[in-house]
């Protein structure tokens, strides 16, 4: 198995850890007492699962600011969540 293949696999599992199974029970934008928190200027979107997990969408790997999500529906819709 390659590297880029390990790594694949590797998030996946962890992926699937965090959300399979999982519903969402909640959304909002994060407060400005999150942004100071985390040093940023825009507000994510916050999706909370039934068992406390919280996600929220980063510009990148490191953390540096919010981020939009991107969708595409079963029916061919698509949009955006934007930060705020």
């Amino acid at each position: 198995m390659s590297r880029t293949n390990e790594v694949r696999t590797s998030c996946i599992n962890e992926a699937e850890l965090v959300l399979k199974g999982k519903k969402i029970v909640k959304v909002d934008y994060m407060y400005d007492k999150d942004l100071e928190a985390l040093g940023w200027y825009h507000k994510a979107l916050v999706i909370f699962l039934d068992d406390g997990t919280l996600l929220f969408p980063t510009t990148d790997d490191e953390g540096n600011d919010a981020g939009a999500i991107h969708y595409i529906t079963s029916d061919d819709k698509s949009g955006i969540l934007p930060v705020i």
